[in-house]
């Protein structure tokens, strides 16, 4: 009689062979719940937050204007914003800098 054994064998290796084989893409894909939570949340704060720094920059400027602050102190609030509102696209620079 002949044994079924080694048909059963050759489909759990060729099983486990497609499980492992598929593992790498799964890990590759970089898209959970934090990252997803995080974004939103970065996102929403933005969206919040660009109305205030329009504001932000124009009373610094008056600041400025009338000699209420130094013109230095207004340039660095300035950069400061830019800073915030461009950090994701500094980050994603310097990621493909360093080729990470």
């Amino acid at each position: 009689m002949k044994s079924t054994i080694p048909a059963q064998r050759t489909a759990v290796i060729g099983k486990a062979f497609s499980l492992l084989s598929a593992g790498p893409g799964v890990a590759l894909a970089q898209s959970g719940p934090f990252a997803t939570g995080a974004t939103a949340l970065q996102t929403n704060l933005l969206t919040i937050l660009a109305p205030v720094a329009v504001i932000a920059v124009m009373a610094l400027g008056v600041a400025a204007w009338f000699n209420r602050i130094s013109w230095g102190w207004m340039v660095g609030g300035v950069a400061g914003i830019v800073l915030v509102f461009g950090a994701s696209q500094v980050v994603t620079w310097v990621r493909g800098l360093f080729g990470v």
